[in-house]
Parts: structure tokens; C-alpha cells; sequence
């Protein structure tokens, strides 16, 4: 493995570095229409998810690097571990990069998640308009190898696999994971897709989506379009339309999402969001965002970082972010 990833890349002198850094968010989340009420709320990571990572990089030669990444996630409204508690719960893998790609093992976000925050939500699954709040999908898998090519002649490739470690059976809580993607000047296209096997491995969900992006140079806009296949038989369809656009020192954000429920029940979502972030400094921004979600049929989608959702929920952010 260690050959063909190096390739056939000149001798390089060993070096080796490690990288602190993170995020620190914290917002004003002002919540309405909700099953429980209204509520108010001074909460964590609206934009951005906080976090405290390291990561580091040791040459080998040979175009040959071992690379490794522990990410912390933690709540700013009251200093609490996030992810259940997880000591590194956001991401912590090991792995070697090289002329071909990098192979990488550990806690990792799965190539579907990446491809809707860095691709098709213009929110980047943050503040009230997180795609997240109506699409279905999933974020982290456990035990996962993943390797990511190189982009060759604007293509590139990303293969993942999460180990069940279940007894009984290797398919058993197994993941899947497929992304090819392609880019050339202002055009960025990606196919995913992500399958997740039940306990028992009886029955698994799947989720498969499109999305291209395009930058106009006075916008950036973006379409995705995913089929979700759920647990016994739950099926979907979500559509995103999304938009960005520089204005005044910060960027305006706009989107539209449809979540259509393919089962008896008909409980389809609509999400409206508008957001701006005003830029302080290249670390630091100012935040406002603004969600609503239509419900049909007792669906209970929720808006920004709400905790349930009634007929018709709101969501209004106001915060602050700094990167460091």
C-alpha cells in the first residue's frame, strides 16, 4: 500500500509538523412555532461546530507522509464535551498520504456528508438553513478506512468502508461509502452515495445524491438532488437549490430544500433560509440567519438548532465566529 501510494515521486528530505487549531462560535438562537414553544437560547456552534484539533504530518520519503488528525468537539454556552462526551468525537484518524491519494483509518466524516457541507449547502450544514435539518443522511462512521485519490484531469475518487465489529457477521451495522467528483474552472460536479446495514443485517438504509455547483463570478449556485432509502421500507427524495454572493465585506446565503415522503404517510418538509455573514478579520466573521419549515402530515423536521419541531417552526440566529 505504502508503494502505490507513493508512486513515483523524487526522495524528500524527512520533516514533520503538528497543527493546533479550532473554532469558537457562539450564538443567539431564537426559536418559534416549535411543538414545545418558543424558546430562547444562547447555544454553541451555530455556524460552525466548535472544536480543538490537532493534526500533524511526518515525511517519509519518497513522496510518502504518515498524517494523523484528533478533533475535539465542545459546546462554548457551557464548556461540556460534545458528540455524547467523546474525547475526540468530531474526528480521529491515522494515515499515508501520498503521489496517489491517502489512505486513512479512524472516526471520519463519510463521503456523503462532505459532499452536501462543501458542495451543495451554501450554509456548509451550519445556522438556521443547515441542509441537515430536513435532509436525510449521515455524518461520522466509526472504524472506517477511506481512501481519497488525487484529482487527476478533474476527477477525483474518495472509498469508504466502516467495519461493523459486530459479531455474527461482517455486514452486520456495516457502512458503505462512494464518491466521485469533478471540477474544472467553475464547475464542480460529485455522485455519492452511503449505505448503512442494520444490527441484524436484514435490512440497510442507502442514500444516493447529485450535486453540481456552479460560480458565476456575481453568485455561486447549487443544485442536489438525493434518493434516501430508509429502514423498512422508508423512502425519500430531497431537492436542494442553494446560492451564495458576495455583498458589501461579507456574503449573502440562500436556500430552498424539499423533503418528499414516497411512504403512506405523505410527511414532506419545505425549508426556506437567508443568512448573511459580515467578515471582522480573515479569522472572524458576524452571523445572521433566518429558517422556516413548513411540516406536513405530523413531520417533525426541526429549524436551526431546534430541539422539536411543530406544524411550522422558525429559527433566527445571531452570532459570532472566530477560527483559529
Amino acid at each position: 500500500m505504502a508503494a502505490l501510494l507513493a508512486g513515483s515521486s523524487s526522495f524528500a528530505c524527512a520533516q514533520s509538523s503538528v497543527t493546533i487549531y479550532g473554532v469558537a462560535d457562539a450564538g443567539l438562537v431564537l426559536e418559534r412555532g416549535g411543538a414545545a414553544g418558543n424558546v430562547t437560547a444562547v447555544s454553541s456552534g451555530v455556524a460552525s461546530g466548535n472544536r480543538l484539533g490537532f493534526k500533524g504530518r511526518e515525511d517519509l520519503g519518497g513522496g510518502l507522509a504518515a498524517i494523523f488528525n484528533l478533533e475535539n468537539g465542545y459546546g462554548i454556552d457551557t464548556g461540556a464535551a460534545g458528540q455524547g462526551g467523546l474525547l475526540f468525537g468530531r474526528q480521529a484518524y491515522a494515515g499515508l498520504a501520498g503521489a496517489a491519494g491517502t489512505v486513512t483509518l479512524g472516526r471520519q466524516y463519510s463521503p456523503w456528508y462532505k459532499a452536501i457541507r462543501d458542495v451543495a449547502d451554501p450554509f456548509g450544514i451550519g445556522m438556521a438553513g443547515n441542509a441537515i435539518n430536513v435532509m436525510v443522511g449521515n455524518t461520522r462512521v466509526d472504524n472506517m478506512v477511506e481512501f481519497q485519490s488525487v484529482r487527476y484531469a478533474g476527477w477525483s475518487a474518495d472509498v469508504a468502508y466502516g467495519a461493523g465489529e459486530t459479531a455474527g457477521g461482517a455486514a452486520r451495522n456495516r457502512s458503505l461509502g462512494a464518491g466521485l467528483s469533478y471540477q474544472h474552472g467553475a464547475l464542480q460536479a460529485v455522485l455519492v452515495f452511503h449505505r448503512r446495514d442494520n444490527a441484524a443485517a436484514t435490512d440497510h438504509a442507502a442514500y444516493g445524491m447529485a450535486v453540481v455547483k456552479y460560480d458565476f463570478g456575481v453568485l455561486c449556485a447549487s443544485l442536489a438532488h438525493a434518493r434516501n432509502r430508509g429502514l423498512a421500507g422508508a423512502d425519500s427524495h430531497d431537492t436542494l437549490l442553494g446560492m451564495t454572493a458576495p455583498l458589501g465585506t461579507g456574503k449573502l446565503l440562500a436556500s430552498v430544500i424539499s423533503h418528499r415522503d414516497e411512504s403512506s404517510a405523505a410527511r414532506h418538509a419545505l425549508q426556506w433560509a437567508a443568512g448573511y455573514s459580515y467578515t471582522l478579520s480573515k479569522r472572524s466573521d458576524l452571523y445572521a440567519a433566518y429558517g422556516h419549515i413548513i411540516n406536513d402530515n405530523g413531520a417533525a423536521f426541526k429549524a436551526g438548532n431546534g430541539t422539536d419541531a411543530g406544524s411550522g417552526p422558525t429559527a433566527i440566529n445571531l452570532g459570532l465566529r472566530h477560527v483559529f
